[in-house]
């Protein structure tokens, strides 16, 4: 909406670069352009406001299939007026010189006029196909049939408006008909996630089992290893034994030896000492039986008396006194009276 300033009588009107102003005074166009600021008479001034940027135009309409299912089409048309002289003529875009604002609606104009358009083309388009392809080809279709269409109005050219580009939203199906629709997919999907599942579950089962044997394996390996331990540690006790037990032989052996040894050795010892023994008894009795039988006795008792106890003290009777001496030659003692 273009800007409206009071002067003393006057007004000054300011309009935006999207916007095509034409201002008639007395019949005449005095003022034609997009972006216009000038000063005129409201008594005297007729003004039109023609906006020539592009346009959304947002449109929701139903259709019927072949297969009589109802459908939503939601759709954006996007246009512009390319003649604002022609679009002036044809349609009331004129504005209040002392307000700026449309004394008509325009726009609301064109969108009815875009609008009952593409539902025409999308109903003859939609009425032939069934809801399946319609929901897996139909935007594609429609659009492109909405375009020609559109191309080929005449009512477009005529009042200067140009379609820039048409684009379609969606094609949606009634709630229940889009949920029944869904079912068959939704149990597909389910079917791949319980496939998946049970996939996963029996990768899961055939790594444990794998797992499983695996440990079983390590376990009769530790096993088998235990076993060869038992028999390592079983053969070395048997050879330390055997060692041992050679060991011990040959302890005994040497011990053996050395008591033959010495057992040869003292029997040799006692043999000479016999020996020296037996000759010096028999040198003892060939002295012996060379000396009287005086002498004999003499030794005997002196060795006797090498063999007896100590003897502080000797009391010996006159008889024995008398006989010990006569043996000796000597007289003994006279009687006492």
């Amino acid at each position: 909406m273009s800007d409206i300033t009071r002067r003393f009588g006057w007004r000054h009107l300011r309009s935006a670069p999207t916007a095509h102003i034409r201002h008639h005074k007395r019949g005449r166009l005095a003022h034609d352009g997009p972006g216009l600021s000038f000063w005129y008479r409201s008594l005297t001034a007729a003004l039109s406001e023609v906006p020539v940027n592009d346009r959304e135009l947002a449109m929701a309409f139903h259709a019927r299939t072949s297969d009589f299912q109802d459908v939503t089409v939601q759709a954006t048309v996007t246009y512009r007026i390319n003649d604002p002289a022609e679009a002036a003529a044809r349609l009331d875009f004129s504005i209040d010189p002392d307000t700026g604002v449309w004394r008509g609606a325009p726009l609301e104009q064109i969108a009815t006029l875009l609008t009952e358009t593409a539902q025409q083309h999308t109903l003859d388009v939609l009425a032939r196909t069934a809801l399946a392809a319609a929901l897996v080809d139909g935007v594609a279709a429609v659009r492109d049939r909405v375009a020609a269409g559109l191309a080929a109005e005449p009512r477009l050219p005529a009042t200067g408006i140009e379609v820039v580009a048409v684009r379609v939203v969606a094609i949606r199906p009634e709630a229940e008909v889009e949920r029944a629709l869904r079912t068959p997919a939704r149990e597909q999907i389910q079917q791949e996630a319980d496939r998946a599942t049970y996939e996963r579950r029996a990768v899961a089962v055939e790594r444990e089992r794998t797992i499983a044997e695996n440990e079983l394996a390590s376990q009769i390996e530790l096993a088998r290893r235990e076993e060869q331990l038992v028999e390592q540690r079983g053969t070395n006790t048997r050879r330390e034994a055997e060692e041992n037990a050679a060991a011990d032989g040959v302890r005994a052996e040497a011990e053996a030896a050395r008591t033959v040894r010495l057992a040869r050795a003292q029997a040799e010892a006692a043999r000479e000492t016999g020996a020296a023994r037996a000759e010096a008894q028999a040198a003892w009795l060939r002295v012996h039986g060379e000396v009287d039988a005086e002498t004999l006795h003499a030794l005997a008792a002196t060795r006797l008396a090498e063999n007896l106890p100590r003897i502080d003290s000797l009391t010996l009777s006159p008889d024995v006194l008398t006989g010990l001496l006569s043996k000796l030659g000597r007289p003994g003692p006279e009687p006492r009276a």
